[in-house]
């Protein structure tokens, strides 16, 4: 049987503002990017989102950005490697420290905005992640676009590098994500994100922003938090792959 990882950004509150439905979205996937104080997120909500996670039996991921709450983790930044390294090992290990008091662990780690889009490409900068992962434990699984740089690097270094897709991403003929700000960007037809998510799933294809089709060959397959109906949206995401015949499993 096909099977599919289901994961979404969680924890992507700060203080009193909150932005994700944790709880309810909890309810759906099977792994959960926890923002780590850097792009969103603080102590107390990394901490009830280990123990939500925990009691769910999803699994924990630490979704490492660079130092940027005001701008989301989604502008670009220029970080010196050795600073980069030592702020990712930081994320995951605060993390940490809130899943194993939960009865859990990290099981993972996916770079974020800015950061996820820079280590497809740059090498300097994919290998500062890497180093920082492997700092934090030199057994985590590294989630991150295919054909990226990161996980080339993580394969290398004999880490578990998991392709992920997403359905709710437009792609450019070159398999990378259409810049936020480029219209098309995002798939805001429900039936168009349920139809990727079935062709992801079984095919490893997607239908680029351009009209053609291109390999897209994924493990995990991400549903943005924050996005209008998202929860609902998850939902059906998960009904229409069950219908489909693939097993909705996480993959850590």
């Amino acid at each position: 049987m096909i099977s599919i990882d289901l994961n979404a950004d969680l924890g992507e509150g700060f203080g009193r503002w909150t932005l994700t439905d944790d709880e309810r979205l909890l309810s759906v996937v099977t792994s959960a990017n926890v923002a780590c104080g850097f792009h969103a997120g603080d102590a107390s909500t990394m901490r009830r989102v280990c123990e939500l996670a925990a009691a769910r039996g999803v699994r924990i991921g630490a979704q490492v950005s660079y130092r940027d709450l005001a701008g989301f983790g989604r502008r670009a930044m220029d970080v010196p490697p050795a600073e980069l390294t030592a702020e990712v090992a930081y994320q995951i290990g605060a993390l940490e420290v809130f899943a194993r008091a939960a009865g859990t662990r990290v099981a993972y780690v996916k770079p974020h905005g800015a950061l996820y889009n820079r280590v497809v490409r740059d090498e300097e900068q994919a290998r500062a992640v890497l180093d920082g992962v492997l700092l934090a434990d030199p057994t985590l699984p590294v989630l991150g676009l295919p054909g990226s740089r990161l996980l080339e690097l993580a394969a290398k270094a004999g880490l578990p590098a998991v392709e992920e897709a997403f359905a709710d991403r437009a792609y450019t003929d070159e398999g990378t994500l259409v810049a936020r700000g480029q219209e098309g960007a995002l798939v805001t037809d429900p039936e168009a994100v349920l139809r990727r998510s079935v062709e992801l799933a079984r095919g490893g294809e997607v239908v680029a922003l351009s009209g053609r089709r291109i390999e897209m060959r994924a493990r995990s397959l991400c549903l943005h938090g924050d996005t209008p109906g998202a929860v609902d949206l998850a939902r059906q995401v998960r009904d229409a792959l069950e219908a489909a015949g693939i097993r909705v499993e996480a993959f850590a």
